[in-house]
């Protein structure tokens, strides 16, 4: 990521421009032009344009960013993320944690120190972060369909802080027109959810899965095993609570936080 940073100082200081001028150019805050600088974010695809767009640079920022991005990644999510960027339709379920496409930062960051290992918090943080370009850009967003056991919402990563700005975000994303998110209550007791997480992406009109382990991740296209998973997917779907039920358990686990 350094020639990403290194582009971004050299632009600006070339322009006289602070960082705080810089953001609001491009209608970003300051903070995170310096969380760009100090590599602890990667721009999403859009915030590049507009960058390359100011300093007149081409699609250079861009193609920094691109490669600022793959560096982050996993080896064994890489495979993954490649055709998540190109899914029109995402649906995942999450066991324990809130899924990676609506984590916050602060969030996001203790699950990668507190479960690790991972060497370079800072690059795969950023990387994770800038995965969420697929639900948030402007241009064709992927419709995200996500469902989580109310442990997820429960189960503290971080401080109480951050558990409430994290339940807060996630409704926050539900007011996209793409995003939805449905929670299996507590009370369910034993259902397909408890055999793992998944996601299954629909891609170029191909269904595809990923699944995620300690011992790294798998795409999944084999036709029988798409199947199971979209009976799995069936599954959980019917132990989860509609969306406005959902969106005030959430609400009210946020409460409790505070």
């Amino acid at each position: 990521m350094s020639d990403l940073r290194e582009i971004l100082r050299k632009q600006r200081a070339d322009r006289g421009m602070t960082q705080d001028q810089t953001g609001s150019a491009i209608q970003v805050s300051g903070s995170l032009i310096a969380a760009i600088e100090s590599g602890r974010l990667i721009p999403q695809p859009d915030t590049a344009t507009r960058l390359d767009e100011l300093f007149g640079t081409g699609d250079e920022i861009q193609r920094a960013a691109e490669v600022a991005r793959d560096e982050a990644r996993a080896p064994w999510l890489r495979p993954w993320t490649d055709h998540e960027e190109r899914a029109t339709m995402l649906r995942c379920f999450e066991l324990d944690v809130i899924p990676g496409l609506l984590q916050t930062p602060d969030y996001a960051r203790r699950l990668l120190t507190d479960v690790g290992p991972v060497s370079d918090v800072d690059g795969t943080l950023a990387a994770r972060l800038a995965r969420q370009d697929v639900i948030t850009r402007s241009a064709a967003p992927a419709r995200l369909v996500a469902v989580v056991d109310e442990d997820a919402l429960r189960r503290q990563v971080g401080s109480p802080e951050v558990m409430a700005e994290q339940l807060q975000a996630v409704l926050a994303a539900c007011e996209l027109p793409n995003v939805w998110l449905h929670v299996v209550p507590a009370h369910s007791g034993a259902y397909a959810g408890l055999n793992g997480p998944f996601v299954l992406g629909t891609v170029n009109g191909r269904v595809l899965g990923f699944l995620d382990s300690h011992l790294g991740g798998q795409v999944i296209d084999q036709a029988d095993a798409i199947r199971v998973l979209e009976e799995a997917w069936e599954g959980v779907r019917s132990y989860a609570l509609p969306t406005g039920q959902s969106h005030d358990l959430i609400a009210k686990v946020a409460e409790s936080w505070t």
